[in-house]
Formats: C-alpha cells, sequence, structure tokens
C-alpha cells in the first residue's frame, strides 16, 4: 500500500471510506453546466454520515494517543459536528461535554436530539457568535469539571492545534479525491463545498496543490466574510502542512471563496439554498440540507451560470460537489423551509 500524504497522525477508526464519487446526469442538465460529479461525503455512515465523522478520525485519534477518557467542544446547538462527536464518543466509550450555543430552552430536534440520544453532557451559553472571547473560558471550567471527576479531558476547540488537525484531516479527503479523478479519468476544473469553519476548504487546497492537480477548490461561505475567513483558511492550511511535515505554502490565490450565499444568518436556511435543494432532490432524489450543502449548491449554481455567460467553457471539464452531510438539519428546520417548498 503507497504511503499517505497524513500517515503520520494518529486516526481511529469511525467512517465507511472511500466515500462514493458519482456522476450526476440529471442534476448536471438542470443546472446546464458541464458534467456534476458529486463526492458522498454524506454516505460516510457514522450517525446520518457527512464530512465530520473524517474529521473525527484524526481528532479522536489524536485525544486518544493523549490517553482522553473525556472530551470537551463547543459548537451551535444544530452543530453537524457536535452530533457526529456524540456518535463516535459513544463508540469508543468517552465522555463527552457539549457547550452548544444557544439556549435551554432550544426544541429538542434534529441534531441536538441526537446530541442527547448518544448521551452528551449537554450545556448552554447564551451567545451565537463562534467567535466569542468568552468561549475559551467556558471550555475551561467544563474541561475542569470533568478532571474533577478523575476523567483525563481534551477540549477540542477550531483555534489551535484542533483547527489545524481539522484541515490535516481534510487532506486524506483531498488525496482521496485526487486518486477517484485519475481512477475515472477526470480532470476537474472546480471542486465546490460549504465552509463553515473552513476546514474542508483549507485541507483540500492543500493536498491539491501538493499533488499538483490544477483543480480549483471554491468555498461557499455558510457563516463568515469572506475577509474574515480567507486568513483563516490560509493559517490553518499552513498549520496543517507544516503537521504533515510538507513543503507546500498555501496563500490567498490557491483557492476561491464565495460569501454571497449565507442567507439571513449561520444556521438559518435560505430560499436560494431550499431552491438548489429542490433542484437536487427533484432531479438525484439527492438530500441536502438548507443550512450548509443546500446554500453551497445554490453557490455552485449561480457560479457556473456566471462563468458559463462570462467566459463559456470550451474544454467542458467536470466540476465536483462536495456533498458534506447534513441530513438532521433538514428536519430542524421544517418549519422555516416548508412555506418555499409549497410555492
Amino acid at each position: 500500500m503507497s504511503r499517505r500524504l497524513t500517515d503520520s497522525l494518529q486516526r481511529v477508526a469511525l467512517a465507511y471510506g472511500p466515500t462514493p464519487l458519482e456522476y450526476k446526469a440529471r442534476l448536471s442538465q438542470a443546472a446546464g453546466s458541464s458534467a456534476i460529479w458529486v463526492k458522498r461525503e454524506d454516505l460516510s455512515g457514522l450517525a446520518l454520515g457527512g464530512n465530520k465523522p473524517r474529521q473525527l478520525e484524526f481528532l479522536l485519534g489524536d485525544a486518544l494517543a493523549r490517553g482522553a477518557q473525556a472530551i470537551v467542544t463547543t459548537a451551535a446547538a444544530q452543530s453537524n459536528f457536535c452530533r457526529a462527536c456524540a456518535a463516535a464518543c459513544a463508540q469508543l466509550g468517552i465522555r463527552l461535554g457539549l457547550l452548544l450555543r444557544g439556549q435551554a430552552d432550544e426544541p429538542l430536534q434534529g441534531n441536538y436530539l441526537l446530541d442527547a440520544l448518544f448521551g452528551a453532557d449537554i450545556r448552554f451559553i447564551d451567545t451565537k457568535d463562534p467567535y466569542d472571547a468568552r468561549i475559551p473560558g467556558w471550555l475551561q471550567a467544563f474541561h475542569q469539571d470533568f478532571e474533577s471527576q478523575g476523567l483525563r479531558t481534551e477540549t477540542l476547540h477550531m483555534p489551535g492545534k484542533t483547527g489545524a488537525l481539522g484541515a490535516a484531516a481534510m487532506v486524506d479527503l483531498g488525496e482521496e479525491m485526487a486518486g477517484q479523478f485519475k481512477e475515472q479519468g477526470l480532470e476537474p476544473r472546480a471542486v465546490y463545498t460549504a465552509a463553515g469553519s473552513g476546514l474542508t476548504v483549507a485541507g483540500l487546497a492543500l493536498a491539491f496543490k501538493t499533488l499538483g492537480l490544477a483543480t480549483r477548490v471554491v468555498g461557499i461561505s455558510v457563516q463568515q466574510d469572506s475577509e474574515k475567513m480567507v486568513p483563516l483558511i490560509v493559517e490553518r492550511a499552513c498549520q496543517a502542512a507544516e503537521m504533515l511535515g510538507l513543503q507546500t505554502t498555501v496563500g490567498p490565490d490557491d483557492f476561491d471563496f464565495i460569501d454571497d450565499f449565507r442567507g439571513p444568518e449561520y444556521g438559518v436556511p435560505s430560499q436560494a439554498g431550499v431552491q438548489a435543494m429542490q433542484v437536487a432532490g427533484r432531479t438525484e432524489g439527492l438530500l441536502l440540507d438548507p443550512v450548509y450543502s443546500g446554500k453551497a449548491l445554490a453557490g455552485l449554481l449561480h457560479h457556473e451560470r456566471h462563468h458559463k455567460r462570462h467566459h463559456g467553457d470550451p474544454s467542458d471539464k467536470p466540476i465536483v460537489f462536495v456533498h458534506t452531510g447534513g441530513t438532521p438539519g433538514i428536519f430542524a428546520n421544517a418549519a422555516l423551509i416548508a412555506p418555499w417548498l409549497k410555492t
């Protein structure tokens, strides 16, 4: 077996893989685009799948190597990462503390319902801002609570090593995709993906540049604007490169970042996102969610139409959409998306 870029990292098996890369003829036709392929990270297997199980293989592999008996992490109340982390910790026999942004009266549905089902210790903090300066202190208090119970505890939080390791995990995704491109005889012009924390964009850009692929990585933001995210993506990609012992340097010109499809705010559906969900559902029976993958596909459809209108595409090279999962978000946001579905 050939050596992979991420072989130097600790890893624990959690997900099915490699996830499929599928050609979607009817979606391609509906988009009026060159051939669209979909990388099915939603079929990664752990607790309704998504791209988070791949990250957690490395994050929890590292934590277990450090002797962790408990994990503390934080995200939004409907976080896909927290849901996958709760399932993974249940599977591995690790205690999990979730510090969720929101209110304790959050309806028990969607990802939050699954967090509870998987047995996570859940606490709420009164902020919606993932970059709130108070969060590290709240996490530290949770960490100390677990330590006081005799549990060797690791904290997963995007600043520092967690972000770098999460980006490195997405290098594994990029290398897997590069192998599939070769098997299929594909030379994709672009790979589109939803961008929340930006780790998937960072890892894919690093992998493709290291492997010499000309394929452009395009992040469709679902959370922050480009002014904030582009420097963070560059930083995390370079940290991941150092962690992996790679000489590659990723800069802001090595990927594209589009922030026009975030909708009203993070975690809230947009009409364009729901329309994109309908396109995917009605052409391919493909389930997207309204706050991540739906918004990302909306950005892809708009971007590709703009590209064809202004630049043409004489090479007719295919494009790839990374389906990052998020199925529980469909049901958590049912009341908000229903009016658009009816029209």
